[in-house]
């Protein structure tokens, strides 16, 4: 296939594209809308202006199930990351991936990816000023100098492309002011959290702004490594971000470079044994948090940055085009030790490496009746990985070691368009054809001793079990329909049907040893290695049906949906203790086992129950959210070949997540208080594909609480933030590693009562938990 090359002589063209439209010569007579105004116009209704169908509408007139939480929502709720706005978001699960502070586990609608292993493709898109993140770490991004974050639900395949076959989340950073501003932040609060963010811009000129942003955010842990003497769930991250905005006068032309750089030097989040040690006899530590893991090489140390650029012209009254050319990397060293016990038994030291080049160009097209967008985007990344298992065998310092290089071209078509056929009746249809193309080499060989990038200098243990290099092409359309109506200008009702697909690859932890072979075969073959290891792209058809609406004066305002998707050629990642030569070992098994189908019901409700009952400017407001899901494999074949769909269960992916939010403002003196209540409750949640009573989560209820007071028409405020009040403790995620059946999943107990390990001598149930019970202050100003 020859489109690779047929893409750059494109991205060249689009970039001569790109640097002419900044030239006068397109300027046109009559101005376009300011953005500013129809936010401001938006913010007046009570409404959001968001982006989802890549043109500003209004929360509640975009039929798509979308949540949007504004900057100053964002501050009055005290969210410090994207993991916050899970407790009020339906049907969405944001977590920390158990051993870090920055890489993203995210499942939208029973969909995601919690594997952070190149290889394996996330199931929900994170972008960053549309700029798509292909990978996930560094990717648990911190709220500073936001507008808004969107979270886009149901399969987004058309105008996102693959890779968001859950959905989308969409974190947008604050356009420049056109004055001299500087903004100050600051936090302090309980574990000695202490943060600190500083953003200054200016105008340069009339048609020039430039903003330079800072942040310093620490924390001392929840609770210790007893072992090592250090803090564990800590936090230590310094992060920066500049921008430079040029605009015409007429505002007919603009283009915004921005960069980005984030430094996590936080200790390694180790987990919490659920079990006595098995060897050692080392009992359960009496506080979640603690941990007596050993391993503390690599040391932990994560850094991430990109730059982007998006030029925008306005070609004509009707026509607008936008390019956005990113670039971004990113390197995460991680000591990772499964059994957290000073002893080397399933400690992991692990290094990630990625980096991306991006390339989208769009035609937008408006006028009375008719609106759209075509558009082209190329992808090229490149993700590399080395992880060692240091087992406990009768060969000291034994290392099951894998490395892995995963190269991906990907590029597509799109174009999704409206036509209202009259002021009530609407149709939107689009569709996006998609190549993407992975390049894979897997390398898993037996060492004594660690490898160089571990500053070790290994000795070959046996010849590799896998040295492998393969390469695919995976080719979808992916269509999207929807029918809206809209009676009158406080309703809207809409049906759509929507597809997306999550790329293809090649296990990365496979072990080509373990390939089916004939029986007169001695090995297998590179053709059966390559059907081994490949699993294929998996696929949602999503059907969806939504009400949004306002009544008294928009006193009350819902967006309520239904939705249905079939889930097919499900991946089913997961890793195992093997034996490699009869030495015990480390292995992926990775396959298109499942399929699935998914109901669901979300509803996100505000009203405003008393107005001016305190003076000018109160009210009362209850706001809720509704997330119900039924989500059942109808096949999943298991490790024996057999159907095993009745034991199967969809992981991080609870049948009720619900929140309500009690709010109140009030003037008081020269300003107002804004105080809120917020309980959220999430049912049973499993953290893997088979039920197990050491890591599910039972149902659990968190409640937060803040007040805030602003003055000087909001140039100041301090706020007080008070989270999981209840000191609630709850699992997000962890490892198992114990002898189970192979149908059920069900942990084969000895006659007393015992757990036998498969993976190290002392047996793996290690818990990882969300945070503990947190008061924290901020106080804001702007100058």
């Amino acid at each position: 296939m020859t489109r690779p090359n047929s893409t750059r002589a494109l991205l060249n063209a689009g970039a001569a594209l790109a640097a002419l439209i900044a030239t006068p010569a397109f300027a046109q007579d009559t101005p376009a809308a300011a953005a500013p105004a129809e936010q401001a116009a938006a913010a007046e209704n009570g409404d959001v202006l968001v982006t989802a169908r890549r043109r500003s509408e209004t929360l509640l007139t975009v039929p798509i199930a979308v949540t949007a939480f504004s900057a100053d929502k964002l501050a009055k709720s005290g969210a410090i990351d994207l993991t916050d706005i899970q407790t009020t978001t339906p049907n969405i699960t944001l977590k920390d991936a158990r051993g870090t502070n920055s890489t993203l586990a995210a499942f939208i609608r029973g969909v995601g990816q919690q594997d952070p292993v190149p290889g394996f493709e996330s199931g929900v898109g994170i972008y960053l000023d549309d700029v798509y993140l292909n990978r996930p770490q560094a990717a648990v991004l911190d709220i500073y100098d936001v507008e808004r974050i969107e979270i886009l639900r149901g399969p987004q395949g058309t105008l996102y492309g693959r890779n968001t076959i859950g959905g989308a989340v969409k974190y947008v950073t604050r356009r420049l002011p056109d004055h001299l501003e500087i903004n100050l932040r600051g936090t302090y609060g309980s574990y000695n959290q202490a943060d600190g963010v500083v953003s200054v811009s200016t105008p340069i000129g009339s048609m020039f702004k430039i903003g330079l942003s800072g942040a310093r955010l620490t924390r001392d842990g929840f609770g210790r490594n007893l072992n090592l003497g250090i803090d564990n769930y800590n936090k230590n991250i310094w992060a920066a971000r500049g921008t430079i905005e040029f605009e015409t006068p007429d505002s007919r032309m603009s283009i915004r470079i921005s960069g980005d750089y984030t430094h996590d030097k936080s200790n390694p989040r180790n987990g919490h044994r659920l079990i006595p040690g098995l060897l050692s006899g080392t009992p359960v530590l009496a506080n979640v948090y603690d941990t007596q893991a050993g391993l503390n090489n690599p040391i932990q140390d994560i850094w991430a940055g990109g730059l982007s650029m998006t030029a925008e012209a306005q070609l004509s009254d009707h026509v607008t085009f936008k390019s956005i050319s990113a670039f971004r990397k990113d390197r995460s060293y991680a000591p990772i030790d499964f059994d957290s016990l000073p002893a080397a038994d399933v400690d992991v030291p692990a290094v990630y490496r990625n980096e991306q080049t991006s390339q989208e160009f769009q035609f937008a097209y408006k006028s009375d009746k008719l609106n759209g967008i075509v558009g082209f985007y190329y992808l090229g990344a490149k993700a590399q990985t080395g992880f060692g298992v240091l087992l406990s065998t009768t060969f000291p310092n034994f290392n099951a070691y894998t490395a892995g290089d995963v190269r991906t071209e990907t590029e597509s078509f799109y174009g999704d368009f409206t036509y209202d056929f009259t002021p009530e009746f609407s149709l939107s249809l689009g569709g996006r054809y998609t190549w993407d193309k992975r390049d894979s080499y897997i390398l898993k060989a037996s060492y004594l001793g660690l490898t160089p990038e571990f500053g070790g200098t290994p000795t070959p243990f046996g010849a590799a079990s896998t040295d492998f290099r393969g390469g695919a092409l995976f080719k979808r359309f992916t269509p999207r329909a929807s029918v809206a109506f809209k009676p009158n200008d406080q309703h809207m009702i809409y049906l759509s049907y929507s597809e997306g697909f999550k790329g293809g690859g090649f296990d990365p932890r496979g072990s080509g040893t373990s390939a089916p072979k004939l029986p007169t075969e001695t090995a297998p073959t590179y053709q059966e290695i390559y059907n081994y290891l490949l699993f294929r792209p998996e696929l949602v058809k999503s059907y969806e049906i939504g009400w949004k609406g306002a009544a008294f004066d928009r006193a009350l305002t819902w967006a309520i949906d239904g939705f249905h998707s079939d889930y097919s050629d499900v991946q089913v990642p997961g890793s195992v203790g093997c034996l490699i030569g009869g030495i015990q070992s480390f292995c992926g098994i990775t396959t298109n086992a499942a399929k699935a189908r998914i109901y669901g019901v979300e509803a996100e409700v505000n009203a405003r129950l008393a107005q001016g009952f305190a003076g000018a400017g109160s009210a009362i407001t209850l706001a809720g959210t509704l997330g119900y899901m039924d989500a059942k494999y109808k096949t999943f074949i298991g490790p024996t070949g057999t159907d095993v769909a009745a034991y199967r269960v969809f992981q991080n992916t609870p049948k009720w997540s619900v929140s309500g939010t009690l709010g109140a403002v009030f003037p008081v003196g020269p300003g107002s208080v804004n105080a809120s209540t917020v309980v959220s409750y999430r049912s049973l949640t499993h953290q893997f594909e088979v039920a197990t009573p050491f890591l599910d989560q039972p149902g659990y209820t968190l409640l937060d609480a803040h007040i805030t007071y602003s003055f000087d028409g909001g140039k100041y405020s301090i706020g007080v933030h008070g989270k999981n009040l209840t000191d609630v403790r709850y699992k997000i995620g962890g490892y198992q590693y114990l002898s189970a059946k192979l149908d059920t999943g069900a942990i084969n107990y000895t006659p007393t009562g015992g757990v036998t390990p498969t993976l190290g001598k002392e047996g793996i149930a290690t818990a990882f938990y969300g945070n503990p019970r947190q008061v924290f202050v901020t106080v804001s100003a702007k100058f």
